[in-house]
Order: structure tokens, then sequence, then C-alpha cells
């Protein structure tokens, strides 16, 4: 692909998504290159539907091929929440620190063998009117009692992922660009597009 835009505010998102995407696309840009152009509101039923909308309000905006980005931290312990209410678990304000205190007021009291958890992330390519080509990515670990490191942005301080003995705040940015959420959903979506590329298939009015 020639150009794609991130549909995301969120300079870590697009940080690391443009790192991920490197060789499939050859430029990439976000709002931050477009900072007029609003967002619809995120909604509670699904990242999917978060996503596509994003990326699709992009695409209507510019004319250009739009990534949306939806996320979210599902704890067991809590039945699965903050979910896709991650980033406004403390209020429809809140920044990441209040989002780390909330979280670790929730879990007060809870042993570590109950605090499993995982990150999920939904990208949604929109290139046309039709059908957005959509990947998922998940990555299982657990909620520390305290936070750790300072890298990274969002609950990243909190989640250790499993296998690793460092926190996403305390990996090394490519070795967590590789195994996190939305590592893997990059990952799947550049699967898609070089399969696409195989198969000769194109959206309406691109070759």
């Amino acid at each position: 692909m020639d150009v794609v835009v991130l549909a995301t505010k969120n300079r870590g998102k697009a940080r690391e998504l443009e790192t991920m995407l490197a060789g499939a696309v050859l430029r990439v840009e976000s709002l931050a290159d477009h900072p007029s152009l609003a967002l619809p509101p995120e909604g509670a039923r699904s990242y999917r539907e978060n996503a596509e909308a994003k990326a699709r309000a992009v695409w209507r905006a510019l004319g250009l091929p739009a990534i949306g980005d939806d996320s979210g931290l599902e704890v067991d312990a809590l039945g699965g929440a903050p979910g896709v209410t991650s980033a406004r678990f403390a209020g429809p304000d809140a920044d990441d620190a209040a989002n780390n205190t909330r979280l670790l007021e929730e879990l007060q009291g809870v042993p570590p063998e109950r605090r499993g958890a995982r990150f999920r992330c939904v990208l949604a390519l929109v290139e046309s009117d039709g059908p957005a080509l959509v990947a998922e990515g998940v990555c299982p670990g657990r909620i520390l009692e305290t936070p750790r490191g300072s890298h990274g942005f969002g609950y990243d301080p909190l989640f250790l992922p499993e296998g690793e003995t460092q926190t996403f705040a305390e990996l090394p940015r490519e070795v967590k660009n590789r195994g996190s959420h939305r590592g893997r959903a990059a990952s799947a979506l550049r699967e898609l597009l070089e399969r696409r590329g195989r198969e000769g298939r194109h959206p309406p009015g691109q070759r």
C-alpha cells in the first residue's frame, strides 16, 4: 500500500502501529497529520465496531485508506472489565494514572493466581464503501499489585505478559511490539494484505 492513515489520536498507538506496518505501507500518517479531523465517540458494544467506525470516518473525510484500532484490557477477576471501556475506566476524561489507580483499587485483596488478564486489539482497514479488512490479536498475562517500568502507555506498567519477567512498560520496545496484542493484530493484518496481493484482489477503484 502507498499510504494509510491511522485513525487514532493516541501517540503511543500511532508510534507502535507505524513500526509494525513498516514494509507493508510506504507512508503512514496519523491524526497528528490531520488535526481538524474528528473521530466518532467510542461505544461500549465491541472492539470491532469501534475500530471500523474510526477507520470509516477517516476514509470518508480524506478518501485515503485508514486503519482504526480499538483495544482493551480484560481482567478475569472483574468479569472481563474494563474491556471496551478501558480508556474510560476511571471516567470519561480519565488519564492513564487514574485508570491504573482504579484498576488496583478494584483488585485490592485479589491474590496473584486470580489476577489473570489479557490485552485484546482489533484493527480494521477501510479502503472503500465495502467491508473492512479486520484482524485481531490477544496477549495473555496477569495484573501486578504495583506498577513497574516507565515505557509504554495505558495499563502497561501493571501488565505482565505470559512467559515474561518484565511488564510491557519494562520490555524493550521491539520485544513488546513483537508479542503484544497490537503487534499480533498488525501481523495478522499484514498476512491478510499479503494474501490479498497474492490472489490479485483489490478494493474498488484500486490497482
